[in-house]
């Protein structure tokens, strides 16, 4: 039997103004798993009303008790790990593995978000006026608009909201229409729990036809000072732009296409197991997943032949079962979407070295999926896959692998493996991304560390310092005795 949700506004579960209600659906049965409210326009005027009236209070904390409420934070998500798994898998078919690191891995962000609220927020500046003193600090900016996904949903529905509540802003969420829950209900259940005040953290939910209707209410509404933004760079586009028009500044962190290199001095075995994990984690639905594994001619055959055998095995199916490697798509629309994108590029004279492409019941299953003999003719060249299946290219060159791998819109994350550490650092200084890792494949996010893309992959970032300092504005602030200054008029 399902359970039904309503919004979070000033700290209460409410409905939504319409009464109307959203079905949250498992990609794997078909079945309702939750009904959640349907909120409107008005509804977000309620929650930034809320968010608004709690932004002085909540500024004004004590960076102790702020510690102390993402602290308790952190172990209280990291005691839901068992209903998170079984949560993921029914909101958006995730497997075990992949829902037990989002666990761990939103429990982290919270300690990161703990350790930075006593981190030194500003500092004395030089200057030239005697008898002044002069300095540079860090402030809230207000109420924050945060928009979360549903495939890493509670590594980036906290992600969305930890940092800026921990820098001392209040946030208004809107999760995904398809992991309401797990990025956004079950995220703002832990913080209250924890001892949040109310109004620091509002969630509305949404049908998903009144989703842009919504978000356009969100960013326009002049007490949201700022957006943050996790998803397809489509929707980046719209929620850059209206941001832009409302003169408000964005993080936004959108897709990728990312390559991962296999140079020629490479261990084909070391490689294929990092090509694997790149492509295929969560049914390659992260913003981070190998959608190209570039490699050098002198290991191509041995590397095609290893990483299709391993691919063709990979166990894939129902996300319930422990053995299950690749889970379904989110949605039937998203299965479809990939299955044309290979049936495209087969027609266009590709071949399939695993897998076949079509889609198997329920629907929302396909198996993994490695294509090889690629060309620019295809849509899958620049297109995004955003599900279980990669491309091989062949290349004779380091040169020529670079030059495929910056051959993209996007430009998040990469990897490079090489027996040459120097060669490797060398490769990815030429690699156009916001992220890139030597000897690893492309996938891998710490709180701490700086987190975002460049070209159609977005700017801004996420994550310590850098995260810290995208959602505070900075301040001069100077002090003097009276009667100390002289003013020429």
């Amino acid at each position: 039997m399902s359970t039904t949700r309503g919004l979070i506004i000033n700290g209460q579960e409410v409905p939504a103004s319409s009464g109307r209600t959203a079905s949250d659906i498992n990609p794997w049965t078909g079945a309702v798993c939750a009904e959640v409210a349907a909120g409107t326009p008005d509804d977000v005027r309620r929650a930034v009303d809320a968010a608004d009236a709690a932004c002085e209070a909540w500024a004004a904390t004590r960076p102790a008790e702020r510690r102390r409420i993402f602290l308790r934070a952190a172990q209280l998500m990291a005691e839901r790990t068992e209903e998170i798994v079984r949560l993921m898998a029914a909101e958006v078919g995730g497997v075990a593995p992949w829902a037990g690191f989002n666990a761990h891995l939103a429990a982290d962000i919270l300690l990161e978000a703990a350790a930075e609220v006593s981190r030194p927020t500003g500092q004395t500046l030089a200057t030239n006026a005697d008898g002044v003193y002069s300095a540079q600090v860090r402030v809230p900016k207000g109420v924050i608009a945060a928009i979360s996904p549903w495939n890493a949903p509670v590594i980036l529905g906290v992600r969305a909201v930890a940092m800026p509540i921990a820098m001392g802003n209040t946030v208004v969420m809107k999760p995904s229409e398809d992991a309401p829950i797990a990025c956004g209900l079950l995220i703002s259940d832990v913080l209250h729990e924890a001892g949040l005040p109310a109004g620091v953290l509002n969630v509305v939910t949404n049908d998903r036809a009144d989703a842009a209707e919504v978000v356009s209410a969100l960013i326009a509404d002049p007490r949201v000072r700022m957006v943050n933004f996790t998803g397809s760079t489509e929707v980046g586009r719209t929620i850059g732009v209206q941001a832009a028009q409302h003169l408000k500044p964005a993080v936004l962190e959108l897709g990728g296409k990312n390559a991962l290199l296999v140079l020629e001095d490479a261990d084909v075995d070391y490689a294929v197991d990092a090509a694997v994990f790149g492509s295929f984690m969560n049914a390659g639905q992260i913003c981070m997943c190998v959608d190209r594994v570039v490699v050098h001619r002198a290991v191509s055959e041995e590397f095609t032949a290893k990483f299709a055998a391993r691919v063709q095995a990979l166990p894939y199916g129902d996300p319930a079962d422990p053995g299950t490697a690749v889970g379904p798509v989110v949605n039937a629309a998203a299965a479809r979407r990939v299955a044309a994108l290979v049936a495209d590029a087969v027609a266009r004279g590709a071949e399939l070295a695993a897998g076949t492409g079509e889609i198997e019941e329920p629907g929302t299953l396909i198996r993994p999926v490695v294509l090889t003999r690629v060309t620019k003719e295809m849509k899958v060249y620049y297109d995004e896959i955003f599900g279980p299946a990669t491309v091989i290219h062949v290349v004779d060159s380091v040169d020529e692998a670079v030059v495929l791998a910056n051959d993209t819109p996007y430009g998040l994350t990469a990897g490079v493996i090489t027996e040459n550490l120097a060669q490797g650092l060398s490769v990815a200084a030429r690699l156009r991304t916001g992220i890139v890792h030597v000897n690893d494949q492309s996938i891998a996010d710490e709180p701490q560390a700086p987190f975002g893309g460049v070209k159609s992959s977005g700017y801004g970032r996420f994550g310590g310092q850098a995260g810290a300092e995208a959602f505070t504005d900075t301040r001069w602030v100077t002090a003097q005795a009276v009667g100390h200054a002289h003013y020429p008029i």
